[in-house]
């Protein structure tokens, strides 16, 4: 029988659950519900409350577009709520050492920007906390147009930018004041994300108000390159209000049912991309208090937050979106060569961009299309090396490559595709005793990929290394880690694309 342990935070107390094997705080408030004059602000800390809160379930996730290939919840429709500030505490059951507390690891999903949520099967965290011996926290935070889009553009004066990063931080500053209780070490946090996420975690490398709020990063698969300035982010705006204006109660944004915002951001997070190849509608504001200068710019001239950092990418990230006909990434002939022309019109107006000729002589024929390498490269992998470089030579950086993947994914074409790292990170195979991964076999080696890069993310966040003969990246000797059935170390694995795409940070896109 699960038994109901209490924390009280500094806000009150919380009741959980604890089945023996982990104990975990589900759906805890971290801030006011960001609805009415909240919507497109920074958010409230939340307001003591007394008695006992339940915190037994997943809170309701961000208001998002339902989408299949992204289940929110194992077994269950998820709950979707314009209050969705929550947060999540997991740890083991089993006392820490005597006197210790446990190193904290802050996890930030991805999606986009604009889809996902804590209540993910893979992002339950039973696995990491027993078998890394960690405090897990998964953030909440506001997604798509209510959480990404700057409408001082759109003449909604007293809106605030950045406002789900300005999320991120007060949860960070929640777990700081709050974490000891549950057993966590509020000076030894990690915050690690994928994909968005991980865009996240690079935009807060960047940003001076996150300084002091964690100590080290991991950054798996960031689009770091994907945050644009004032003048594009009022584009997306323009945008978004011509379509809400069309759509029921849509006049003012302020006023707006939330369906019909989620439905005018919708319809822009898939027409950016198309006429702008490579460019995402939804992403941080660069150019406001948070984000003076864009992250890649900051990480690539070694200008971020000292804390060691892991950074990396999977081998064929494109796959997944060529996979789902995702507009989001420049896959397909006549977005790639509409993303090369715009290249070539850039380089005439003098930007600092490698002649497409160039580029196109960095990719021989290989299983994979053009289109997905390119895709690939350009929004994960060369953005992931820049930051590498420059993060370099302020704190340690460990670089890697996700190479893995089971017969299935690679006879099929996928390979190591875009999210296809996660489950063995957190060790959770979707929650199935039988994953369809794996109906052509290599479940074991699966097995043992996971338990090495558990124990590395755990092992950085107790120590700041991952141990386990993982070398420092540098720009001489250029090693990163291969993780694959054998892992492997290899020194300036990248060097044709960089010869290709250089080593100077692209002003494009």
């Amino acid at each position: 029988m699960s038994e109901r342990p209490v924390v009280v935070t500094a806000a009150g107390a919380v009741r959980g659950r604890d089945d023996g094997r982990v104990a975990a705080w589900r759906g805890i408030r971290y801030a006011e519900p960001p609805t009415g004059r909240l919507r497109w602000r920074a958010p409230v800390p939340a307001a003591p409350w007394t008695g006992t809160a339940d915190a037994g379930d997943f809170a309701p996730a961000a208001p998002q577009r339902p989408n299949p290939s992204v289940p929110l919840a194992g077994g269950d429709e998820a709950r979707m709520d314009e209050d969705c500030l929550f947060l999540n505490v997991v740890r083991p059951s089993a006392p820490p050492p005597v006197g210790g507390l446990r190193p904290v690891m802050v996890w930030l999903h991805g999606g986009a920007y604009a889809v996902g949520a804590t209540s993910q099967l893979v992002y339950r965290g039973d696995a990491l906390v027993v078998r890394g011996d960690v405090v897990v926290v998964t953030v909440g935070y506001r997604l798509g147009a209510l959480g990404f889009l700057d409408l001082r553009a759109a003449g909604v004066d007293d809106a605030e930018t950045n406002v789900a990063l300005r999320d991120v931080l007060l949860a960070l500053r929640w777990v700081r004041d709050n974490i000891r209780a549950f057993g966590g070490d509020p000076h030894a946090v990690t915050v690690f994300g994928q994909s968005a996420g991980a865009g996240l975690v690079t935009a807060l490398l960047a940003s001076p108000a996150a300084a002091g709020l964690f100590q080290r990063a991991i950054a798996q698969s960031p689009p770091a390159g994907s945050m644009y300035g004032p003048e594009r982010s009022a584009t997306v705006a323009r945008r978004f209000t011509e379509h809400l204006g069309a759509l029921p109660g849509g006049g003012d944004p302020r006023q707006a049912p939330v369906e019909s915002i989620v439905a005018a951001g919708a319809a822009v997070y898939t027409e950016i991309p198309r006429e702008h190849p490579g460019r995402l509608a939804f992403a941080p504001t660069v150019g406001d208090d948070l984000l003076p200068e864009a992250p890649l710019r900051v990480l690539s001239d070694g200008r971020g937050l000292p804390v060691p950092l892991v950074v990396g990418t999977n081998r064929d990230e494109a796959t997944l979106f060529r996979l789902m006909r995702s507009p989001l990434l420049p896959i397909r002939r006549p977005a790639l060569q509409r993303m090369f022309a715009a290249m070539q019109e850039e380089r005439e107006r003098g930007l600092r961009l490698p002649p497409p000729s160039r580029v196109l002589a960095a990719y021989p024929r290989t299983r994979l299309s053009l289109g997905v390498r390119v895709a690939t490269d350009i929004a994960f992998r060369m953005p992931a090396l820049w930051v590498a470089a420059g993060h370099a030579a302020i704190a340690p950086t460990y670089l890697y490559r996700f190479d893995f993947a089971p017969p299935l994914l690679r006879l099929s074409g996928i390979g190591a595709a875009h999210a296809t790292d996660l489950p063995y990170v957190w060790g959770e195979f979707g929650g199935l005793p039988h994953d369809p991964s794996f109906l052509l076999g290599g479940r074991s080696d699966a097995d043992a990929v996971s338990d090495r890069m558990l124990t590395r993310w755990a092992s950085f966040a107790r120590s700041g290394t991952p141990g386990d003969g993982w070398p420092p990246y540098d720009t001489e000797s250029r090693r990163s880690l291969v993780v694959a059935r054998e892992d492997r170390v290899a020194s300036d694995l990248d060097a044709a694309l960089r010869a290709g795409w250089g080593d100077e940070v692209l002003a494009f896109g």
